[in-house]
């Protein structure tokens, strides 16, 4: 299946306006004529794959309509791209950034296209040996991601973009203040989620580098599947509670005894649900053995996971309810809401 898609309604690039202002920023370019596709997954910020001749690039701008304030900041996205890819070649090289609204409505920035397998709910036709390569891609989830919690962030830039002091308290109170602000009804089980997790919040350790969107179909690998070649959708990232980091990455990482409103929630089941991927708690074991962190108080974070991302499909219902976006994939994101509502709640417990 192609990762692109002919550019949704309502969701196209003014292509004159960002061919000139292309060939204004970027030395060499082809002086052929434009192409631009969408990439159809994801929720948030909108995604798209230009080509002129033989050069290509990804686009990143923010979502139709009104957004939270300090959400979808394609300038702090930008300079975070700039000063990781120094340090973990993973993530990709920003190109150019714009705040000028007048060229496609919005802030965007482009940066280099990756090219290689994005796995979301199963591998490609015709791969063989799946349940090894299911094993593979595990193993090399969980080392990047230590890897990346090893890097000293105090040697890049973000140490002049970050507060990383009272990290969990902030995050907990600031998407509890997030729901209420995309709020549509009364759920009592956000009251006994909130609470729980105001009443236990953990002294965060060490801090480090965290991508905080950590998942599978964010991550791309090579054919042989013996290498992550690109990780994408840094907008979160931030410095602060690697264990915070570890939760986010097991809210996505679901398992075959999950709840099936869990696992359908959002159509058919990912693929970390199929033979040869790992539990969450082999993920959690390898976690632990390849960083030397204690991960004896994973059950929070992944609790306080859930509930962001909750959050998360609610502000993204919102807009849909309020008109913002015509996205109709959005429908049903309310709904997916109140379900991790319920497996947060069933986290705290455990």
């Amino acid at each position: 299946m192609s990762e692109t898609i002919i550019v949704r309604e309502g969701e196209e690039l003014d292509s004159a306006r960002l061919y000139q202002f292309l060939q204004e920023s970027i030395e060499n370019l082809p002086k052929e004529p434009i192409e631009i596709l969408q990439f159809g997954a994801g929720h948030s910020n909108l995604t798209y794959d230009l080509k002129i001749g033989s050069w290509e690039a990804v686009l990143r701008r923010p979502p139709l309509g009104p957004v939270a304030a300090k959400a979808h900041d394609m300038e702090r996205e930008f300079r975070v791209l700039e000063s990781i890819h120094q340090v973990f070649p993973t993530c990709p090289k920003p190109l150019v950034f714009t705040a000028d609204k007048t060229i496609i409505g919005s802030p965007f920035f482009v940066m280099e296209r990756r090219h290689g397998i994005v796995l979301d709910t199963d591998f490609p036709i015709g791969t063989a040996d799946e349940a090894k390569k299911a094993q593979l891609v595990s193993d090399i989830m969980v080392d990047k991601l230590v890897q990346l919690h090893s890097i000293d962030y105090r040697k890049t830039a973000l140490v002049d973009m970050v507060k990383p002091e009272g990290f969990m308290e902030r995050q907990v109170q600031g998407w509890i203040g997030r729901y209420e602000s995309a709020k549509i009804e009364d759920i009592q089980e956000v009251v006994e989620v909130t609470e729980w997790l105001r009443n236990r919040i953990p002294q965060s350790g060490e801090s480090t580098i965290i991508h905080y969107d950590y998942k599978l179909n964010n991550a791309m690998f090579s054919e042989d599947y013996q290498e992550m070649v690109g990780l994408f959708d840094w907008e979160m990232t931030t410095v602060g509670d690697p264990l915070a980091d570890l939760g986010a990455a097991l809210s996505y990482w679901m398992q075959p005894d999950d709840p099936k409103m869990m696992l359908y929630g959002l159509g058919e089941p990912p693929i970390t649900t199929q033979e040869g991927f790992y539990t969450r708690q082999q993920f959690i074991e390898r976690y632990a053995e390849k960083s030397g962190r204690d991960v004896s108080n994973i059950h929070y974070y992944l609790t306080f996971a859930y509930f962001k991302l909750a959050v998360i499909c609610q502000q993204i219902y919102f807009r849909y309810f309020k008109g913002q976006t015509k996205d109709k994939r959005f429908a049903h994101m309310g709904e997916f809401a109140k379900v991790l509502i319920l497996q947060a709640l069933a986290s705290t417990k455990k």
